[in-house]
């Protein structure tokens, strides 16, 4: 079959490429008309169009179905390239036209349930496509610090005792808390409320903070023998270790209270076994946040949210 002789009487357009794909990706003509919702004769006559203008064969259709040549294969690489550049211009117009922020830098909690805000970024991923994204994953007041600094323009962070000036803030999510210890510390062994003065002789294990703004903090601190982590991985296997015994969110230890590789502990000083952490949706009243931020923070909130019901959920059908 001889090759369309190239012709530049008439311009490439959108849909041609976009035909010539749904063909490639269908399998067939007919099948491409099928998922186009366009009669087979339109798909055939805009590949046709596409083979003369570039002055190649894309298809061999010798056989029962259409098969790439080597020009169609390499080129349908490039065509594909075209109209996803295509998607992201148009995307891109659209989200200057609703004021949505290029680009978002965003700060974490240590504390935040990890599965919920893949989720959220995987949404953010789709519903802001042409928005670049970076984050950084803190604790305690580094968070506020990050945002009042302006590194980043929303943050998602705990309650701190020395707010930044200049931040706003809105409760946003809670996380329960519950102090534990691995299995053979010697608080583990004892049953029922946990008396201060057994309490001081150990070691606990406290979150520190990078940033001044936790400095002096006394709130939730019972031993005398302390040892301050600034990351919470690393006080996390210090617990399962047995160097110390400490708070942490439910969510993260979850799996090691199950298979009993860490135990609860009632410790009496803080009255309820269980506690919540409140994380505040964080920005500086200067720059409220655009579209892409306002959307990222409601959905954090939405997906911690339910994060902490499964686990209340699976920590009831667990203790059936």
């Amino acid at each position: 079959m001889d090759a369309p002789q190239p012709t530049s009487a008439e311009a490439l357009t959108l849909d041609q490429l976009r035909l010539f794909l749904a063909v490639v990706d269908a399998g067939g003509f007919s099948a491409a008309a099928r998922s186009q919702r366009r009669a087979q004769s339109a798909v055939s006559y805009g590949v046709a169009n596409l083979e003369r203008q570039l002055g190649t064969t894309l298809f061999d259709r010798t056989g029962r179905k259409p098969k790439l040549t080597q020009a169609g294969d390499e080129l349908a690489a490039e065509a594909r390239a075209v109209c996803t550049s295509v998607d992201r211009l148009r995307a891109r117009a659209h989200g200057i036209a609703q004021g949505v922020e290029p680009r978002l830098s965003i700060a974490v909690d240590h504390m935040f349930p990890l599965p919920a805000l893949v989720d959220a970024l995987r949404e953010f991923s789709d519903r802001f496509p042409t928005v670049s994204l970076t984050l950084h994953t803190e604790a305690l007041g580094a968070v506020a610090e990050l945002v009042a600094g302006g590194v980043c323009s929303l943050g998602i962070g705990a309650d701190v005792p020395k707010w930044p000036a200049g931040l706003e803030r809105r409760p946003l999510a809670k996380v329960m808390m519950l102090h534990v210890a691995a299995r053979t510390h010697p608080l583990a062994r004892i049953r029922g409320p946990i008396p201060g003065h057994l309490v001081r002789e150990q070691v606990q294990l406290v979150l520190a903070d990078r940033s001044v703004r936790s400095q002096d903090y006394e709130i939730g601190i019972y031993s005398q023998r302390r040892w301050r982590v600034l990351d919470l991985t690393a006080k996390h296997a210090l617990l399962r270790a047995g160097l110390g015994w400490g708070g942490m969110p439910i969510h993260l230890v979850a799996d090691d209270l199950a298979k009993e590789r860490l135990v609860r502990l009632h410790i009496e000083e803080a009255g309820s076994p269980t506690f919540e952490a409140v994380l505040f949706a964080i920005h500086r009243t200067a720059e409220p946040p655009g579209p892409a931020a306002t959307w990222l923070a409601t959905r954090l909130g939405s997906g911690c949210t339910g994060e902490e019901k499964r686990d209340r959920e699976g920590r009831r059908k667990g203790a059936r």
